[in-house]
This record gives C-alpha cells, structure tokens and sequence, in this order.
C-alpha cells in the first residue's frame, strides 16, 4: 500500500502534531502554506492535511473533521495577533496575513461583536522586506512564527488584540484554528476509510507521545523557528492546545454560528460541516 500524504505546515506551533511522522513508513509528509492545504485534498495531493477549520466550509469538495489533533488555545494565542496604530474600534481595513482563513474570520467576528467594526479586508503580503514604518499598514492581522521572529515595529502600533484571548472573553469557550480533515468521500469507501483510520490512530499516538517529552522536541527545534527557548517553552506547553475534546467540538459549532450571523459563510456552506 502506498504511503499515506499528510500535508502539514511547517510553524513552530505544528511541531507536537508532527514531530516523528517523517519516521512512520506508512506516512509521507507533504509541506505547504495553511492557505493551500484544503485545495491539496481537493486536488488529492494529499490524503489528510492539517487544515484551517473555516476550509471545512468553504473547500470545493466536501472534508470532513478528525478528532486525532488540532491547534487551539483557550485564551491568549500569541501568535494571532491585530496590530494597529488607530485604537480598535476606529479600524475600517484590516490588512490580512493570508496564510489563515480561519483567522481572517475570526479577526472579522472579534471586531464586529466587541468593537462594532465591520472591517474591510485587504491581503497583505507578509515576505516582503520593510525597513521603512511608512511600508507598513494602519491595521493588519498577523499569523505563526512571523509575530515572534519578524514581526512590525511595536512603537508603530499602539493597540494590539490577542484574538485568543478575545474570542475566550466573548464566548468563554476555547478556539480551534486548525484540525486534521480528510475528504469526506474517503469515508464512504471501506478501502479508504480503512486507509483514514489507521492514519488517525498514528496522528493520534505521535501526538501523544509527543506532548510526553515536550521539553525536549522544544530544546531540540526552538533555534530552527527562530524562537528563543523559554518564549517557546510557553508557547507550546501553556498558552496552545492539540487535543480535541466536548469543548472543542462545542467551539467549532459556536465559531460557524458566529461566521454564519456575521454573513462570513451562508447556510450552505454552514450545512457542509462534519465530522468523521
């Protein structure tokens, strides 16, 4: 049997969720942006993908949610950040790192439900080079190590807004950013599904057994993302999560209703959300 593509994303917040896969025989991994992900298991590039939840929605094929791991937080985040040089409730375009769909919508509900803005969102192209303050935006949103490691220059940007931490005083729920998805057609194939299933028990294990030596992968892969030791330290052993529980499955639930009432998906889009 061929080997399972799992496509992942390369962030320092990935690395419980993926750390040791590239041991596993029956598992290839298959790098990506988070923004590509979905169209990869469309496309079927890939076979399970670590995937932007609002995608569950808005892909062109039906996917379906895993419970074997996640990236969440319940509260502060860190590294999904607005930063902006008006205060919060003057915002009228939010320049958006693209690398998340998910967080892009979040950005959108935050704002609209606790400073009542409803925001314009302009992409923003987080590669290139500024060395000037003037080359960067009133207001933008962003995302991953960038925040940490190359982030815009703080004097600049008197008002910043965990949105973690934010949805968590709105809702009082956790939030989920990304889960692992497969196609939804997959599961109705005994072959595939099989196929699924035994890769959800591997994703699984790793995650597992990862988050039992957590200390150690940190010490090891910090000083490749750029993040110094005990900032990442906190990062991915307080302020994260990965494993899906009642109050995750709650918190995606709550998060489209959200999406849906602030004209972010329409029903449709609402009623393609599933999990395995």
């Amino acid at each position: 049997m061929d080997p399972l593509r799992i496509g992942i994303v390369k962030f320092l917040n990935t690395v419980p969720l993926v750390e040791g896969l590239d041991k596993i025989s029956r598992l290839s991994l298959v790098p990506a942006p988070p923004s590509r992900l979905s169209d990869m298991l469309v496309a079927q590039t890939a076979d399970l993908a670590l995937v932007s939840i609002i995608d569950a929605a808005l892909a062109a094929s039906p996917l379906a949610m895993l419970s074997c791991g996640m990236i969440g937080c319940d509260g502060p985040t860190l590294t999904v950040r607005v930063f902006s040089s008006i205060p919060l409730d003057q915002i009228t375009t939010l320049h958006g790192d693209t690398d998340s769909h998910t967080s892009i919508a979040l950005a959108r509900i935050v704002l609209l439900r606790a400073f009542d803005r409803r925001v314009k969102i302009e992409p923003f192209d987080t590669s290139g080079s500024r060395s000037r303050e003037s080359d960067w935006p009133e207001a933008l949103l962003l995302i991953g190590d960038k925040v940490i490691t190359s982030g815009p220059p703080l004097h600049r940007f008197a008002y910043q807004l965990d949105l973690g931490e934010a949805w968590k005083k709105l809702t009082g729920l956790p939030f989920v950013y990304a889960l692992w998805m497969c196609r939804s057609a997959d599961l109705e194939n005994p072959d595939s599904c099989s196929a699924i299933r035994l890769a959800e028990s591997l994703l699984d294990r790793q995650l597992r057994h990862n988050l039992t030596r957590l200390d150690r992968i940190i010490q090891d892969r910090a000083a490749e993302f750029r993040w110094p030791p005990d900032l990442a330290r906190q990062y991915l052993g307080d302020l994260l999560r990965y494993q899906v529980g009642d109050n995750e499955r709650i918190a995606v639930a709550r998060f489209f209703e959200e999406a849906l009432s602030c004209g972010i998906l329409t029903p449709e889009q609402v009623a393609r959300v599933r999990w395995a």
